[in-house]
């Protein structure tokens, strides 16, 4: 049996992480962020897919791709957060556990950045903790879509 797949989908500008803002954003890259996600990933026994794209149109396709194939989405909509009433959609419409991951915590930020679309379908959320976030993540996700012990297995 094929290990459950959980996509990790990145929106607009992250691609520029490590020289984009580094005293917000750290110096990690999105090559170090994928890296850290596939050690977890292996750690956890989930196969992953991850994505970054600057389009949302694209990031909306790729939401509608993990119907029936995915397990579930971690999902850093970045610029897209408080704008995407079709990235919220999407995001609803596969019926899917979804966590909501910022590298910055925006609650602390300035005030648009406050609101966010993609928390209306998220599970949950985590926020503030920088490039961690995202093995958090995979854990909390792991959690979510392990098979329920059997109570009539236990010994």
């Amino acid at each position: 049996m094929s290990p459950p797949l959980v996509v990790v989908l990145n929106g607009p500008n992250l691609n520029l992480l490590g020289m984009r803002e580094p005293e917000k954003y750290g110096n990690a890259t999105l090559d170090d962020v994928e890296a850290l996600c596939a050690e977890a990933a292996e750690t956890l026994g989930l196969a992953i897919d991850f994505r970054q794209t600057n389009g949302e149109g694209e990031l909306i396709t790729w939401v509608q791709e993990c119907r029936g194939r995915a397990s579930g989405i971690i999902i850093n909509p970045a610029g897209y957060t408080t704008t995407s009433i079709g990235l919220l959609d999407a995001l609803l419409a596969v019926g899917l556990p979804v966590i909501e991951v910022h590298i910055t915590n925006i609650h602390r930020r300035e005030e648009f950045r406050h609101h966010s679309f993609v928390s209306k379908a998220a599970t949950g959320v985590i926020a503030g903790l920088g490039v961690q976030g995202y093995a958090l993540a995979l854990e909390a996700m792991a959690g979510l879509i392990a098979p329920m012990d059997d109570p009539d297995d236990a010994a």
